[in-house]
């Protein structure tokens, strides 16, 4: 089938954490024989940040973010077999949600693509005149990085027909085990953006361990994090390249994970990170939410914690030894049942259904 996915960015991750995901998932359907053109605007320097070349297994088209530049886009989705809008564009997310139910043609899959379904969700239940409302009873499918059953609940419950998690993964070929690097030697390590419904997590998980811990070091990458008050163990580092991204996460003792405020809260929703850190080998510590079970198992593939307290008794306690195991464990698990190439198959099969059901529609 011929995709048409209209994104944030396949080829930079600055400000962008889905691009792993995209780059994984939708590699993985090119495997399976689809086209896919991927669509993203010129916008937040991303361009000047590129992490990759434009791939030989899908089409980008940079699109100028104007009025202009995103109509022309939009003209294009009439050419596909599926039109896929995602959550977090950033730029003409409305214009692009309600301009591609538009332009597909009458027998196209129209899907939604959430990288952050908790936050959409809050959006629909504050704002009855969202356009999203209007939007989801006439969609094919409703995609989701994360979430599990209550996010499912949710965006039915709101009147899309069909909602699946198809949940971050690890592609083995991009993140996997690498010699440390001296760049980023530290007792924890943590990446991640500085946003809004993220800091006071990284305050509680990541800079008071740090505090009750000051002979041990920490290092923190991401961007945001530039006018941040750290205790002084704390190294920032800045945006991190996705080429650095193994080296990272085999460079320290331990790596850790904090999911956004609203992921937390709903659980099922393991960061991409997650799974780039078990890639590489990495003693993954995170902190915990409900599901959690579901990826790694508590103490044998991965240590959870609550707060800081016990963020920094993980490190106060943990050997080098403990660590090795619990990152082969972790890697040994995800790459048995969380890759891209099962998510990639997963998703296919689900296409596929969808495609099936609404030729019997019209042949009806």
């Amino acid at each position: 089938m011929r995709i048409a996915f209209y994104g944030s960015s396949l080829l930079s991750s600055y400000w962008n954490g889905a691009a792993t995901y995209y780059r994984g998932l939708l590699s993985q359907l090119a495997k399976r024989g689809h086209q896919i053109t991927f669509y993203e605007p010129d916008a937040f320097d991303r361009q000047q940040h590129r992490d990759i070349d434009p791939p030989d297994w899908c089409t980008v088209k940079v699109y100028p973010a104007t009025d202009e530049g995103v109509r022309s886009v939009i003209a294009e989705a009439a050419l596909a077999d599926v039109v896929v809008k995602a959550s977090g564009v950033g730029v003409y997310d409305d214009v692009l949600l309600l301009g591609l139910q538009e332009a597909a043609r009458p027998g196209a899959i129209r899907m939604f693509c959430d990288v952050d379904a908790p936050a959409t969700l809050a959006e629909l239940r504050a704002h009855h005149d969202h356009p999203m409302h209007r939007v989801l009873p006439e969609l094919d499918l409703v995609i989701t990085y994360g979430g599990g059953p209550p996010v499912i609940s949710a965006y039915e419950g709101f009147g899309a027909p069909l909602c699946v998690p198809i949940y971050n993964a690890l592609d083995p070929e991009t993140h996997h085990p690498v010699p440390p690097d001296d760049r980023f030697r530290a007792d924890l390590s943590f990446l991640g953006n500085r946003l809004p419904d993220r800091e006071a997590r990284v305050d509680t998980f990541f800079l008071d361990a740090a505090a009750r811990l000051p002979e041990r070091s920490f290092l923190i990458g991401g961007n945001g994090w530039e006018t941040k008050a750290m205790p002084a163990n704390v190294r920032h580092i800045g945006h991190v390249y996705t080429r650095d991204h193994n080296a990272f996460n085999t460079s320290s003792m331990a790596v850790l994970n904090i999911a956004r405020d609203s992921m937390a809260s709903v659980g099922y929703s393991p960061a991409t990170r997650v799974f780039e850190a078990c890639g590489a080998g990495a003693c993954l510590i995170t902190d915990s939410w409900v599901g959690l079970e579901m990826f790694l198992k508590e103490n044998e593939e991965v240590l959870v914690a609550r707060d800081g307290v016990e963020v920094a008794e993980h490190i106060r306690t943990l050997t080098p030894e403990r660590a090795r195991e619990i990152g082969e464990a972790g890697r040994a698990r995800i790459l048995k049942e969380h890759t891209y190439e099962r998510r990639g198959a997963e998703l296919d099969r689900l296409l596929r259904n969808v495609a099936a059901a609404k030729r019997e529609r019209s042949a009806a």
